[in-house]
């Protein structure tokens, strides 16, 4: 029994030899980004795995939890690192913003297995109303204008007559998936408003997708299912009437667990409108898209909640 605890103290021993690195980053905001009650609330519940300003207690620095603190923050890193913010563009600022805010929201950040041990960290209801008001003051508005209104209109009359003549050559997103022109036929799911970047958006699905629904199958959804997102930029009237502007983006998740399984099962592509160009430099560009949906892994990463048909 001796000798048993002796040599599981070794091992025990040995392990703290391994430290995993943190990434500590070469750089500090030293700019007011955030106004002092974001700040403090983002201090107190993000920095520790989404800033070069670690606060580790000594339970988080033993091997083998170390470990896994120091991946969770060389990945929270990755993503979205407050260290660096002021260094975004202020449109990826407020992006990375309106995510992090939905995380909380929908229970998802701060991840729970660091709440357990780091309890403080808990994002308060009064707390949250906050992060959600800051938010919405990021919001870009854009106003409507009759001249403006009528170009876009015919820039989308155009856009629609050219995608009518169904190009020989559709463009190919990075990863493979190519554009799926018939997405226009399919049935609208839903619709949605992001107010980090001033878009509107129609959620259309093709057939698999709408059978899934009527079924209500839909967590997980079925391979072959095909979700397309329609964007448009926002535009809001003097009375506050909100209407599509200029024609933005279409977007694609194809669910295919096989195929997919690096990327959550779902295949994803972007093509910016109206020349359609293809999202991402590399196919890498998916990361972003898995890490955006990560909130909502519990419903088989998809925002949209279908309209019944």
């Amino acid at each position: 029994m001796i000798k048993t605890g002796l040599v599981m103290t070794g091992i025990f021993a040995l392990m703290q030899l391994y430290r995993p690195k943190i990434d500590k980053g070469h750089h500090e905001s030293q700019k007011k980004v955030f106004p002092h009650d974001v700040q403090a609330i983002l201090k107190n519940s993000c920095y520790d795995c989404h800033s070069n300003q670690q606060n580790l207690k000594w339970f988080d620095q033993i091997a083998p939890a170390n470990w896994i603190v120091a991946d969770d923050i060389n990945r929270a890193k990755s993503v979205l690192n407050f260290s660096e913010f002021d260094q975004l563009q202020k449109s990826d600022q407020n992006t990375k913003i309106w995510g992090a805010v939905n995380k909380i929201m929908l229970g998802a950040m701060p991840i729970k297995s660091y709440l357990t041990l780091h309890p403080e960290a808990k994002v308060s209801n009064a707390d949250l109303e906050k992060l959600k008001k800051y938010a919405l003051t990021l919001a870009p508005e854009q106003k409507q204008d009759t001249a403006k209104d009528h170009k876009l209109h015919l820039q989308y009359a155009a856009w629609r007559e050219k995608e009518m003549k169904a190009p020989k050559k559709l463009p190919v997103a990075v990863n493979g998936i190519a554009y799926i022109p018939e997405y226009k036929n399919w049935t609208p799911i839903s619709t949605t408003q992001r107010i980090d970047n001033g878009t509107l958006r129609i959620i259309f699905g093709n057939n698999i997708a709408i059978q899934a629904i009527r079924e209500h199958h839909t967590n997980p959804w079925p391979d072959g299912s095909i979700i397309a997102k329609v964007n448009w930029e926002s535009l809001t009237t003097p009375d506050g009437t909100i209407s599509p502007g200029a024609f933005r983006a279409v977007e694609y998740m194809i669910k295919d667990r096989k195929k997919y399984a690096s990327t959550k099962g779902w295949g994803w592509a972007r093509f910016l409108t109206p020349d359609l160009k293809p999202y991402g430099s590399d196919a890498g560009f998916t990361k972003e898209c898995v890490n955006c949906h990560t909130p909502v892994a519990n419903t088989d990463y998809v925002f949209t909640l279908p309209m019944q048909h």
